[in-house]
């Protein structure tokens, strides 16, 4: 497929997002609305949307996969295996990873969005395509990553090439810094809020401004994660030191030469086209979802006596590194309420050592919290569930009706921050007060 009418935006400033695009389709710049091929330069697929759903189409069109080193296999969400149907779904998952001899296979050691760029399979400039919805996750290092279906995944993983139309950008900018016991899941709860779950729908977010250049590389992640729940296509933040010191701990392949283009042409060019929304970090305040959307969120002090029985933290929108440490400072010397059960899946299992290795994991179990395995756990509706009329306060993307347990579970989104908090209480509970 070709670009329809790029040249007419030679001279015009190119979004990030039209930079990466043109990049993996070889032409000098492009336009919203064309529609190209592009190069890709990694797909991730995870166990239940891998092996078991490609293997009978590849092998019905007599197909191999195009480049196994530009594969990322990672188990995540069927494991650890706890009954015959997922037992079984694993088991052709490492079969079918040892009969292609895919080099890269992440087998039980955290969730894809998680692991693959702590094993340093992403960076600034790729163009990526993953097998979950929330693989927009990338974009926090300046890769052009979006989530494929299975029959989409089926073209790349044999041509290595998948079609895009470019997206227009909306740019989230926030000026000014977030207070304490705020972050990065309290400015996405308020954006959902503010635009709804197709305010982005099928265009390209970019993250702006002061308070996101102060976010470390985790919280961005939350960011980009999540512009899945704007219905987005890609969520990006361009890349900046904070960004190349996280990568230089995890690649040891980018010199200074690379680093320096990177940082000198992986943003939007001033005068790019846009929607442009505005947002006051200083203003904002922890934010909570109530069931059964991400759209119903609001600020906490709006919010009456809301009590749980369950407290959540996990998935890769709310277990990762910086989120048990967020969780710790409520946390460290409490009790969690007797009337409540808390419940830890971190995010990744090398997180969960350096989180052993500085004392928090100690905080939250000697808090009162079950430390669950390191995958998607009860976010996709596996592992430990949700019981009947359970009231969760939990710290994932999404709380649709039956997602993660019988319809009758009511699950409230909100912060690490806050899930903490309300675990001490078992009722919803500003984080702020614990930490003034």
């Amino acid at each position: 497929m070709k670009n329809i009418n790029h040249s007419s935006s030679m001279s015009r400033p190119q979004t990030l997002a039209q930079k990466l695009i043109a990049k993996s389709a070889g032409v000098e710049a492009v336009s919203s609305g064309d529609i190209l091929t592009c190069k890709v330069d990694l797909a991730m697929f995870h166990d239940s949307s891998g092996p078991r759903r490609l293997k009978p189409m590849l092998e019905s069109l007599g197909a191999r996969i195009w480049d196994t080193s530009k594969v990322v296999l990672v188990l995540d969400h069927y494991v650890p295996a706890t009954d015959a149907q997922s037992t079984q779904i694993v088991q052709i998952t490492r079969d079918v990873a040892k009969e292609w001899r895919l080099p890269n296979v992440i087998d039980t050691q955290g969730i894809c969005h998680v692991v693959l760029p702590e094993r340093g399979h992403l960076k600034p400039g790729m163009f990526c395509v993953g097998g979950d919805s929330h693989s927009p996750t990338g974009g926090a290092f300046g890769t052009y990553m979006f989530g494929i279906g299975a029959t989409e995944m089926l073209g790349v993983v044999v041509t290595g090439e998948i079609w895009v139309q470019v997206p227009r950008t909306l740019f989230m900018n926030w000026r000014g810094k977030l207070r304490d016991g705020v972050c990065a899941k309290d400015m996405m709860l308020h954006m959902i809020a503010r635009l709804g779950m197709n305010g982005g729908a099928y265009q390209a977010v970019e993250f702006t401004g002061d308070a996101v250049r102060h976010l470390n590389m985790h919280e961005r992640m939350t960011l980009s994660n999540m512009s899945a729940e704007l219905g987005s296509q890609v969520g990006l933040v361009a890349p900046d030191q904070i960004t190349i010191d996280y990568l230089k701990n995890t690649r040891n392949d980018l010199n200074e030469e690379w680093c320096r283009h990177a940082l000198q042409h992986w943003y939007s060019d001033e005068g790019s086209e846009g929607e442009h929304f505005d947002f006051d970090a200083n203003e904002l305040s922890p934010q909570v979802a109530a069931p059964h959307s991400p759209a119903k969120s609001a600020s906490i002090q709006s919010y009456g006596r809301e009590r749980f029985n369950v407290a959540y933290i996990g998935a890769c929108t709310g277990a990762k590194l910086e989120d048990l440490r967020a969780a710790a400072r409520i946390l460290k010397g409490r009790k969690v309420a007797s009337t409540l059960k808390l419940l830890v899946a971190p995010a990744s299992a090398q997180e969960q050592r350096i989180a052993a290795s500085e004392g928090v994991m100690k905080c939250l179990e000697d808090a009162g919290a079950t430390v669950l395995a390191n995958t998607c756990g009860a976010c996709a509706g596996y592992g430990f569930n949700f019981q009947e009329n359970d009231r969760v306060i939990s710290s994932t993307a999404r709380n649709f009706k039956g997602r993660m347990g019988p319809a009758s579970v009511d699950v409230f989104l909100a912060s690490p921050y806050t899930v903490a908090a309300s675990a001490l209480r078992g009722e919803l509970c500003d984080p702020r007060e614990y930490l003034s």
